[in-house]
């Protein structure tokens, strides 16, 4: 076992003596690894590594269910013990957390993982699957793209649906439509049925659309107000943790040769490992997903209840967003970001290939690491913000770094050292997969007391167009000029959205004072 196995192993051995200590931890981690390495036909260290970073994440929640339950030495906060402090004399029922929120967390980021692994799993090994169905590279790149393209139209009423079904039934429906998808594309593992591999990724596109905003969402119903933003991130982690080993699964388990019945077997391996996580996350989001804990987490949600269901109307809601102007700069601006981050990853294998010839495998490890290192962002940046509220500043900091990490990945991706590529797409991944959860908690603070799935679903929706529109820009711009120029591409576009950035700021400011002095003038009248 390497350094990097040994180093999570330490980790993982620390949080679980938190929970059972020094003997349980050893025993549980080892009969963990044997398992995992059995199950996944190999004892690469790469795929330990990576299974053993999710590992560390997992047991991070249940470090905090366990410390939650637990009145620390001062006599601060207790979840069994808290007094009802929040209990409001016009009826609003009291605001306490539940460890249950743990868990319903962890089942969320699950089944996002298992989904935003099946968006990268072909653009990572685009050659491979070109020669495989015998289509072009930009017909491979639609199975990425069908993700972003039906989004767009499907958001307003999957928004609707989580408003007014809710959680629960949002989830039923995204983990069936997963599900039914990876079990259509085992069908699809042979050479002519390139349609039927389309088809299944289509069913999985649509659970997409269920999944993408309903990390502030669950952050909001199930969490307190010192937790949110730490909850979003850990929302966001799955989808990032999903496309991480999408990128780096794929290229192990179908290597690349010209036996074409050996390609179809170890396709096909791919795509049941992939059906049979899907179903067994699906049975247990059927039998253990619930729809809110049974008392609100926060005055917020409190007072969220207490209100009648029939004085919302969705429509009105969609407008109120559209005229508040801070909010759609950053519609755009995240657009422009994270659709800067669905063209890197679909065109990652093309950008390396050019490169460095035969570097499949490669090619993925830095996808992996361009997504692990924005987890890492991810929750700093949310813990930050628990602890500072400072939205705006945190946000136009991380897309000023977002910039400068994509002009440096630019200039150095053609050096012919991989090591350097391996760093600079670390750096980029850091701040760029880093904004996802920002961006949503910057929405949910500017658009307050909006429903935190619609403000999720605008973002993304011009995240999926911005996708589509880089992907296919930079693909030709590549194909014409190379791979530098499709880098400059982006970089332009993150210019204007860190220019759009430093207008939110500016703009909250000038309503601010605007409010100040409207204030100031009533009092003197």
């Amino acid at each position: 076992m390497g350094y990097s196995n040994a180093v999570s192993l330490r980790f993982c051995h620390f949080f679980l003596q938190q929970l059972g200590g020094a003997k349980f931890s050893l025993t549980l981690l080892n009969s963990v690894r044997r398992f995992l390495s059995c199950w996944l036909f190999c004892e690469s260290e790469v795929i330990q590594t990576v299974v053993f970073y999710f590992s560390e994440g997992f047991f991070y929640i249940l470090v905090k269910m366990k410390t939650q339950k637990d009145v620390n030495e001062n006599g601060v906060y207790s979840e069994a013990k808290e007094p009802d402090r929040t209990q409001q004399s016009n009826g609003v029922p009291p605001a306490r957390l539940e460890s249950r929120r743990w868990l319903i967390l962890f089942l969320f980021t699950f089944y996002s993982l298992s989904n935003a692994y099946q968006w990268i799993q072909y653009g990572i090994i685009n050659n491979i699957f070109m020669k495989f169905y015998g289509v072009d590279g930009f017909s491979v790149d639609w199975l990425s793209m069908v993700y972003m393209l039906v989004y767009i139209p499907f958001i307003f009423p999957v928004t609707w649906l989580l408003d007014v079904k809710g959680l629960r039934v949002t989830a039923l429906v995204a983990n069936a439509l997963n599900c039914a998808g990876t079990w259509i594309k085992v069908a699809s593992a042979r050479s002519d049925m390139f349609w039927v591999t389309m088809l299944g990724q289509l069913f999985s596109a649509v659970a997409q659309v269920f999944i993408l905003g309903l990390p502030a969402r669950i952050a909001g119903v199930w969490f307190g107000a010192d937790e949110v933003s730490t909850a979003c991130s850990i929302g966001v982690f799955g989808n990032q943790m999903g496309i991480a080993i999408g990128f780096l699964l794929p290229p192990i388990l179908v290597p690349n040769g010209n036996d074409m019945n050996e390609l179809a077997h170890n396709i096909r391996v791919m795509f049941y490992i992939s059906a049979g996580v899907a179903t067994f996350i699906f049975v247990l989001v059927a039998i253990v997903f619930e729809e809110t804990p049974e008392n609100p987490p926060s005055l917020s949600q409190a007072q969220a209840r207490s209100t009648c269901a029939d004085k919302y109307s969705y429509t009105a809601s969609i407008f109120r967003l559209l005229v508040n102007k801070p909010f759609m700069l950053l519609v755009i601006s995240y657009g422009l970001n994270v659709g800067c981050f669905y063209a890197v990853s679909t065109l990652l294998n093309r950008m390396i290939i050019e490169h460095y010839p035969g570097e499949e495998v490669n090619a993925g490890r830095i996808g992996l690491t361009i997504v692990t290192a924005g987890m890492g962002g991810s929750l700093i940046c949310g813990i930050w913000l628990d602890k500072t509220k400072t939205y705006k500043l945190t946000t136009l900091i991380v897309y000023v770094l977002t910039l400068v990490g994509m002009l440096v990945y630019a200039f150095t991706l053609n050096l012919g050292h991989l090591w350097v590529v391996f760093v600079t797409a670390g750096v980029l991944g850091f701040f760029m997969t880093g904004y996802l959860p920002l961006g949503f908690e910057f929405a949910v603070e500017l658009t307050y007391p909006e429903s935190e799935g619609t403000s999720s679903g605008l973002l993304n929706c011009s995240a999926q167009i911005f996708g589509i529109i880089f992907t296919i820009g930079q693909g030709k711009i590549m194909d014409r000029w190379g791979t530098f120029a499709g880098n400059i591409f982006l970089c332009i576009f993150l210019l204007i959205g860190t220019i759009m950035t430093g207008f939110i700021k500016s703009e909250l400011h000038r309503q601010k004072a605007n409010k100040q002095a409207e204030d100031v003038g009533s009092l003197r009248g």
